[in-house]
């Protein structure tokens, strides 16, 4: 079902639950059913292709919140970009490396890194935030639910095949099948 060659692919059901970065691949624990009576198939999957640059930058706009959350930084009047604009300066040694997603989609969980001045790494994890909690302390749960969703359409269509173009070229430039020298 996942997977671009599959016929089915497009009308799988998927939901995600856990989802990581590292050196440009995807790992992935989600579940697949192929119709919405038929019983849950559960995967753990890491993508042998490079992630396409759309889910790298839905990751990205996920680094505010991770701030945020974490008190690492504190808000300014400048300190949301908009979806189209590279993260300002002040989030360059911040990255967003996976998230969890709670049961229903309810709420999540955030994981990143900081890179410190002597260039060791920091690793953080957001306390868990649910999107619909009355009394929730994150005034911008409804933003964070807005944005895991984007970063979830792409990882959705990572698992589906989109992924960065990739062609090996020929050994050495050679089209032909190299054979014995006649």
């Amino acid at each position: 079902m996942v997977g671009p060659d599959s016929p089915e692919a497009s009308t799988s059901i998927i939901t995600i639950q856990k989802v990581k970065l590292k050196d440009l691949h995807l790992t992935c624990e989600f579940t697949e059913q192929r119709t919405d009576d038929a019983p849950l198939r559960a995967f753990a999957l890491t993508c042998a292709e490079q992630v396409h640059p759309d889910l790298l930058h839905a990751f990205s706009r996920l680094v505010p919140h991770l701030c945020l959350l974490t008190e690492q930084l504190t808000e300014t009047a400048d300190y949301w970009p908009d979806d189209s604009e590279e993260l300002p300066a002040l989030f360059v040694s911040f990255t967003v490396t996976g998230f969890s997603i709670a049961r229903h989609q309810g709420g999540a969980t955030l994981i990143g890194q900081r890179v410190l001045t002597g260039g060791r790494v920091l690793n953080l994890t957001t306390p868990y935030q649910s999107f619909d909690d009355e009394l929730a302390t994150y005034p911008y749960a409804g933003l964070l639910e807005t944005t895991l969703a984007a970063a979830l359409a792409e990882v959705e269509a990572a698992l589906r095949g989109k992924c960065t173009d990739y062609r090996q070229l020929d050994l050495f430039g050679l089209s032909a099948p190299i054979g014995p020298a006649q």
